[in-house]
């Protein structure tokens, strides 16, 4: 698992770009810095977004942010090779071997397939099983994107109410130094700026790459299930490796791509799209 150095990166970028414009534009960098406002909407953020979900559901946060921030590499090509292997040995010796593979599969999912091949389960109840899988892990990243998407809709709002109230303060101060007044009434307009920068800088982004990640996940589970049902077949490596191509050549060709493929299989029902 790597650091994802577009997420990362394009959040830092992000701030500095802003920073830097107002600096140009004759502000000063520290006048961007009021805690007041900060507590205002991230609390307020927070807050709503807290009230939206269940508390097993807003556990996840830090595991949904720790996954933004990073990146699993997910080579097609190597999964399928992979498959074609495994359906080489079931050919050549019997599916028993393949139980040798499992502790080595390198992913939980397909780990689990391996393992119902051993176990001589029926095929239809294997894709029953590894689809429901699918379906529940779908039904988790779909939450997990909807917790983002909820606090970057909540954050402006929080924001121009941190302004409310900043110029309630300063509405009610009217008699005091009219230059006073005029850097009060701009402080209050930074609690606005951090609800609109954190929900398109934060937030909503965050909201994005999860639901990113999650079709490439998901595209690599729709790969191991058909190949998983393949090797019970005896199914011949050439051909498995040919039929599992099907969910990528479409993107090496330019055209739908993979995510389209990701969003559901022709010719069987959708699993769980994100």
């Amino acid at each position: 698992m790597k650091i994802d150095i577009s997420a990362l990166g394009g959040i830092i970028f992000g701030v500095v770009a802003l920073v830097s414009g107002f600096v140009l534009e004759g502000g000063r960098a520290g006048a961007l810095l009021q805690g007041t406002a900060a507590i205002i909407v991230i609390g307020g953020t927070i807050a709503a977004t807290a009230v939206s979900f269940s508390l097993d559901d807003l556990k996840k946060v830090p595991q949904l942010m720790r996954m933004g921030f990073t990146r699993q590499t997910f080579d097609p090509i190597a999964l399928i090779d992979q498959l074609a292997r495994y359906t080489d040995i079931a050919r050549r010796e019997q599916p028993l071997a393949l139980e040798r593979e499992i502790e080595h599969a390198g992913d939980q999912f397909l780990a689990k397939g391996l393992q119902l091949i051993v176990d001589n389960a029926d095929p239809e109840l294997i894709r029953q099983m590894l689809e429901a899988d699918i379906y529940a892990w779908s039904n988790q990243q779909r939450v997990g994107v909807s917790i983002f998407e909820a606090a970057g809709g909540y954050a402006p709002t929080m924001g121009i109410i941190g302004t409310v109230m900043g110029l309630v303060h300063v509405l009610g101060e009217l008699a005091g130094n009219p230059n006073d007044l005029a850097t009060a009434i701009g402080l209050s307009f930074i609690a606005t700026l951090y609800g609109v920068s954190t929900a398109n800088l934060l937030w909503l982004p965050m909201a994005s790459n999860l639901k990113n990640k999650a079709k490439h996940d998901l595209l690599k589970r729709q790969i191991a299930l058909e190949g998983i049902l393949s090797i019970q077949q005896g199914m011949p490596p050439a051909i498995l490796k040919d039929k599992l191509m099907s969910f990528i050549r479409p993107a090496a060709e330019g055209g739908a791509g993979a995510g389209a493929a990701a969003e559901g299989v022709p010719g069987r029902r959708a699993v769980g799209a994100s």
